[in-house]
């Protein structure tokens, strides 16, 4: 198979009218392009210049090799042009993945991110499952987990905080919990686990003590975001990532409570994207601003 620089170089020389000015205006040494062209010569088999110590003439066949390499010298020119230009302007169509949870938060930046960067398309997958980025040409992926190692660049957001909260509404009928304890005697919605079990030993932590309460519950769900329609419907008391709740707790229809004890973190929040040479400036950019808009105040 030829090769186009060897083409391009071809088209080089004849335009500058010798093979020393060419090597000028490309930058590179004599003997290097000479080269060029003798391997080139050598894989069509044929003499493209008939060289002489005033000047260079084109074969027949080099004329008719001229015509081509010249639209491939063009084309090569276009393409380092069109990548100049694609890491300089954050533009193009965005492939991101994340799970439900994430959307309330995730699809406020997205539409403010392209009213500051105009040329930007988003296309949203929500996908609670873990997505294969590379198979599905998807851009970042915000995962909320521990994540394994892989071949994926992964670059941390924010560790998740947990709360505690209720409907102002329960509050009022049930009470306001105002030690670990007093959890015992309210509803509390629980999260059931991949294995089927809920989660109902809750660890809470106050002046360095570790106190473990076990809750009851009616209302059980392997999805957050049920467990955070039951909570604001006034069924019980939540544990939950604050991330999954920042909304309702911002509108007053979620308050939290037992606000003297800390709770462990939840799940850390990362941007994750394959690894790659060169990371496009679209993504680059994206990554960088939901660093700085995503999660301020979680």
């Amino acid at each position: 198979m030829l090769n186009p620089q060897h083409l391009a170089a071809f088209a080089t020389i004849i335009r500058a009218g010798s093979i020393s000015k060419a090597a000028a205006q490309l930058g590179c040494g004599k003997s290097l392009l000479s080269r060029q062209l003798a391997k080139l010569e050598q894989d069509l088999g044929a003499r493209l210049i008939q060289r002489s110590t005033r000047k260079l003439t084109l074969t027949e066949i080099g004329e008719q090799v001229l015509h081509e390499a010249q639209r491939i010298d063009t084309a090569l020119a276009n393409i380092e042009q069109m990548a100049g230009q694609h890491q300089q302007e954050v533009k193009g169509r965005l492939r991101v993945t994340c799970p439900m949870p994430a959307v309330a938060r995730l699809v406020p930046v997205m539409t403010e991110f392209c009213r500051r960067y105009p040329q930007i398309d988003f296309a949203l997958q929500v996908e609670d499952k873990l997505v294969d980025l590379i198979a599905g040409q998807i851009d970042v992926a915000i995962r909320v987990a521990h994540l394994d190692d892989s071949n994926l660049i992964a670059r941390k957001l924010v560790d998740s905080q947990r709360i505690l909260c209720a409907a102002p509404a329960y509050l009022e009928n049930a009470g306001h919990p105002v030690m670990a304890e007093d959890l015992e005697r309210h509803a509390c919605l629980l999260y059931i686990n991949a294995a089927g079990r809920a989660n109902d030993e809750w660890t809470l932590l106050q002046d360095g003590e570790m106190k473990k309460v076990r809750v009851s519950s009616h209302f059980q769900s392997n999805n957050g975001l049920a467990l955070v329609v039951a909570a604001c419907s006034g069924a019980g008391i939540l544990l939950i990532d604050r991330l999954i709740v920042s909304k309702q707790l911002k509108s007053g229809e979620l308050v939290s409570v037992l606000d003297n004890y800390q709770l462990p973190s939840g799940s850390p929040v990362y941007a994750v994207y394959p690894a790659r040479d060169w990371l496009a400036l679209k993504t680059a950019t994206f990554v960088a601003f939901l660093q700085e808009r995503l999660f301020t105040g979680v």
